[in-house]
């Protein structure tokens, strides 16, 4: 057990140095934790490639990679600003679109999810206990993962998701690393049995000859992938989705389709944050300039300037400290804010400081809603 804390000490401990001298000590904890311990992680998985008397022993790190690299995904995705809109979609400043055709994504994950199910029965279970027809089934089901994140390195291979590729290279070392382990664990049963069942029989004899598991994986797999395709053609997926998954994005690697060029809006304004919530919530308007750029613009957030304007006219000296403040306490704080459902939160929230203003607004004008309709007009 002291053994296996090792590595996350280690992790932590660089994490620290790299974060004290280039930012500090709290990013560096995440940094360690995130990006230096998954990379060891992946070091001693290799290491126990080349160390298959150690295989067993290997299966706990093994858990631990696919535990915590499916949690780090969804971390990483939050950190990148990687959203699940497709390439028709507008977005936002640094946002960026999906990687996965978001209608091919049941494929990608029943692909995904075969291929670790291949991997834990032929990993966890004695080749003894087993029937050919599982064994070959198990090593099929294995290596259609193997395609599968074989496509997911691929496509996801930039400067914006080299993160999301540590996952999928332990997986094919884990495969490797298995499929060395079995065959000589093949060759060591000493017992030679026959079947009545003709089918079992000879794929008994076939795989007692272990130099044909690379062939057989490779006519086999090709039939279980079709067979699962079509299976899941009745759930509303296409045959050829396990591909077009890919190809049907843009920014990244295999994508061929061009998006729409991201709107910009400022993120230094709690009220802008919000009007990029979800639009049953928000209601949003029509498009807006601030700055040069285009902004989403809501009633919340034009009430806001309103007020903003009322109060630098009529109360200059107070208008700059609040928004000296504003400026120095707001933006850090409206920075952090990238999901949906916290700008509706967001917006929710400002709801009585919308009601008075309105208030004030409604005081001040004789025409309020002219003031009110000609924010951000270009």
């Amino acid at each position: 057990m002291k053994r296996r804390m090792i590595p996350s000490l280690i992790s932590i401990f660089v994490g620290l140095i790299y974060g004290s001298i280039r930012y500090d000590w709290i990013i560096g904890i995440f940094y360690g934790i995130f990006i230096v311990y998954p990379i060891v992680l992946t070091m001693n998985n290799i290491y126990y490639l080349f160390h298959p008397k150690l295989f067993l022993e290997s299966r706990i790190n093994d858990l631990i990679i696919i535990f915590l690299g499916s949690i780090y995904g969804c971390c990483y995705s939050l950190i990148d600003n990687i959203t699940f809109y497709d390439y028709t979609e507008t977005l936002y400043n640094s946002e960026i679109h999906t990687p996965i055709f978001t209608k091919a994504l049941l494929t990608v994950v029943i692909l995904l999810i075969i291929g670790y199910i291949g991997y834990f029965v032929l990993t966890y279970i004695p080749l003894s206990k087993m029937s050919p027809i599982i064994i070959v089934l198990s090593i099929s089901l294995m290596y259609i993962g193997v395609y599968e994140n074989i496509l997911w390195i691929i496509q996801f291979f930039n400067e914006n998701g080299r993160l999301y590729c540590i996952l999928p290279i332990n997986y094919i070392i884990m495969v490797i690393k298995t499929m060395y382990y079995k065959v000589n664990e093949w060759k060591s049963i000493d017992s030679i049995k026959t079947y009545d069942n003709l089918l079992l029989n000879t794929l008994y004899q076939l795989l007692l000859r272990s130099t044909l598991w690379p062939i057989i994986r490779f006519i086999l797999s090709r039939f279980v992938l079709g067979t699962i395709l079509m299976i899941l053609t009745l759930f509303g997926q296409q045959p050829d989705y396990f591909i077009q998954a890919y190809l049907n994005t843009s920014d990244w690697n295999l994508s061929q389709k061009i998006s729409p060029d991201n709107i910009y809006y400022d993120e230094h304004y709690l009220c802008t944050v919000a009007a990029r919530g979800h639009k049953k919530v928000v209601k949003p308007k029509r498009i807006g300039y601030r700055h040069g750029h285009k902004v989403i613009v809501n009633r919340q957030l034009c009430i806001a300037n309103s007020f903003e304007q009322i109060l630098e006219e009529r109360l200059p000296t107070i208008h700059k400290h609040i928004r000296k403040f504003y400026d120095h306490y707001g933006y850090n704080f409206a920075s952090l804010i990238r999901n949906p459902y916290y700008e509706d939160v967001i917006y929710i929230c400002m709801k009585p400081l919308e009601w008075l203003f309105l208030f004030v607004i409604y005081i001040h004008d004789i025409h309020p809603e002219n003031r009110i309709a000609m924010q951000y007009i270009k």
